[in-house]
């Protein structure tokens, strides 16, 4: 059964895994300390500036887990969008790890704004509340939808002004770029993010994202953070070496690209569809449309993609660097199929 249900279910790219073949010859030192790793490291030097500090973690919820608890003390709080990934969808372990409490905040699109936020900036030093500190956003976010520089700049500035933190989940970070037509750096580093969780696993890399320490001020803790966390790897090696084809032969972009234009054939083709509604705008890899309840229950006999409100007969279809044509084309056909029932 073909899956548009996440890129989390695709497959991995083949630069990928010779990556870690070639990694396998010999033996080699563990917890990082292995010739791959320091290569890692050098190239997320090159790709976010040189005082970047990263660390490979496993997955993404240890990425964001380690990342929040480097910026955020018990006593401290965490602002996010109310579809944040770390308020819905990784079972509190923000929350736990970091003993902070969660803000949710509600956005039209997934996008906070320095005007969404700022009600929520109350009682600082006082001592029965817990302190605004870390403002999270994914990007892109969990609707799909892409921050400009101006508005990545605009929340820094504002998070700055009130010595707050900007952490930024980049799970699809690359997604976002390709969108944008930019660099990594420039809507990161360059927009005074402090501190990134960096993904690859959604975009063809097996196992492994990395927690990337924008600001220096935040890099002291974070080799200590990371082993509490139970995110050091001993065989490093083989998480590390995926990011040296990933960052040097720009497989980031290229394989972005890809899973953005199958979206954007996805959309047109879908838009045919009088009944079908679209409920955000298709700028990255995610589509969010309702469309009649008999045909999605018809199409998920035969695909697998997730509701994402079901009282309201809304679904997400997500599309991958290995998505094809004719993968969409056969969902489209099975569509016409339905509506003419």
């Amino acid at each position: 059964m073909k899956s548009f249900a996440s890129d989390n279910n695709s497959g991995i790219d083949e630069r990928v895994i010779n990556a870690i073949i070639q990694t396998n010859n010999e033996d080699a030192f563990g917890y990082g300390d292995d010739e791959w790793t320091r290569k890692t490291e050098k190239l997320f030097k090159d790709t976010f500036g040189e005082e970047t500090f990263p660390l490979i973690v496993f997955n993404g919820t240890g990425a964001n887990s380690v990342a929040l608890q480097i910026a955020t003390r018990a006593f401290e709080s965490i602002l996010c969008a109310e579809t944040a990934h770390i308020y819905v969808d990784e079972c509190g372990a923000p929350c736990k790890m970091t003993g902070s409490q969660i803000r949710p905040i509600a956005t039209k699109d997934g996008k906070l704004t320095p005007d969404l936020i700022l009600p929520y900036l109350h009682g600082f030093n006082d001592q029965h509340h817990s302190q605004p500190k870390t403002i999270y956003i994914s990007q892109c976010t969990e609707l799909g939808t892409v921050y400009t520089k101006e508005e990545l700049k605009a929340l820094t500035e504002f998070a700055h002004k009130y010595n707050m933190y900007v952490h930024m989940d980049g799970a699809r970070l690359a997604n976002a770029a390709v969108f944008l037509n930019t660099d990594l750096r420039s809507i990161t580093t360059n927009c005074g993010i402090d501190i990134l969780s960096f993904g690859g696993t959604k975009n063809g890399l097996m196992i492994g994202e990395a927690v990337v320490v924008l600001n220096p001020n935040l890099a002291a803790s974070a080799k200590f953070i990371r082993k509490q966390s139970a995110q050091l790897a001993s065989k490093m090696r083989y998480l590390s070496c995926q990011f040296i084809p990933y960052l040097q032969e720009n497989i980031w972009r290229e394989n972005a690209i890809k899973a953005n234009q199958s979206a954007q054939y996805f959309k047109d083709a879908l838009s045919e569809f009088p009944e079908i509604e679209f409920t955000q705008k298709v700028e990255t890899n995610a589509l969010f449309l309702k469309m009649p309840k008999t045909w999605i229950d018809e199409m998920l006999n035969k695909y697998f993609f997730y509701f994402w409100n079901e009282d309201n007969n809304e679904i997400r279809l997500v599309t991958s660097f290995n998505s094809t044509k004719e993968d969409i084309d056969g969902f489209i056909d099975v569509l016409k199929k339905t509506a003419l029932k």
